[in-house]
């Protein structure tokens, strides 16, 4: 695991409450309050991602590792939302969604202003309903 996937002590209020711009710390509390919503846990950080659950993997090829099952993390220049293990489509969801940038298993968004909130919910439950049937998910 690297760092970016270890869990630490700070705590996520302090976490947030940390956050630049004011505008991006804002939305990260508003994440913070979905995200609890949503999945019913307490977060946890994972080096600079507020987690939500997590879940144990063991590939064939021998790696395993620990990963939060859902969250997001409160870059300068975009909101980062891991909600997916990246194997699914979900863009009967996304078209709904509001303007995003999308990676492997994660969202770029920009304000959540823009971003329809219902269906960002919709989005983390369905992206957990499918990591949930390839691996086993704990409260972190």
């Amino acid at each position: 695991m690297n760092s970016m996937t270890l869990r630490n002590d700070v705590s996520v209020a302090d976490f947030l409450a940390q956050v630049e711009p004011a505008r991006r710390r804002e939305d990260a509390q508003v994440m913070d309050a979905l995200f609890r919503e949503v999945t019913g846990w307490e977060p946890v950080l994972w080096g600079t991602m507020v987690g939500y659950g997590r879940y144990a993997y063991r590939y064939e090829s021998g790696h395993s590792g620990q990963s939060l099952a859902t969250g997001f993390a409160p870059r300068k220049a975009r909101m980062v939302v891991y909600i997916m293990p990246g194997y699914t489509d979900f863009g009967h969801i996304l078209k709904d969604l509001g303007p995003y940038k999308m990676g492997k298993a994660c969202l770029y968004l920009g304000a959540l202003s823009k971003i329809d909130l219902d269906v960002l919910k919709m989005l983390i439950r369905a992206g957990l309903d499918d990591l949930a049937t390839r691996w086993e998910i704990t409260p972190a």
